[in-house]
């Protein structure tokens, strides 16, 4: 069991459309303190390659909103059903093997889509030839 996931199985169960938390009763529901870096908006960010904790609400189907540092409270917004919702919190695949676009498209993670036959290690324009 995680340590975050006494908090995804918080919110699954939550009804309504909002779920409105402090700090300190998210602290309470997952039974340990909140790192340091709960002072930084960037943590309570929706990213799921952010931190651990992330992965807990969106794997519940909620996303962060109206985070107020100071006042030490955000609210969570149900975005979809848990069952609908996928978050992988497998490793990144390493990027020392394969090619520079396997390594790219491995590293990204599903966070983008890129189109078959798209060279991302490519020039986009002829400005790179232009002599300055």
């Amino acid at each position: 069991m995680g340590k975050y996931d006494p908090l995804t199985a918080f919110l699954a169960r939550a009804a309504g459309h909002e779920v409105p938390m402090t700090f300190a009763e998210i602290e309470r529901v997952t039974g340990h303190a909140l790192p340091a870096s709960k002072q930084y908006p960037a943590w309570w960010s929706n990213n799921p390659a952010n931190n651990v904790m992330t992965r807990a609400w969106l794997a519940a189907g909620f996303q962060t909103e109206r985070v107020d540092i100071g006042g030490e409270r955000l609210v969570f917004r149900r975005v979809a059903a848990a069952a609908e919702k996928s978050v992988s919190t497998a490793p990144a695949a390493p990027l020392r093997e394969g090619t520079l676009l396997e390594r790219i498209r491995a590293s990204l993670g599903g966070m983008v889509t890129v189109a078959p036959g798209v060279d991302l290690s490519a020039p986009v324009s002829d400005i790179w030839d232009a002599e300055r």
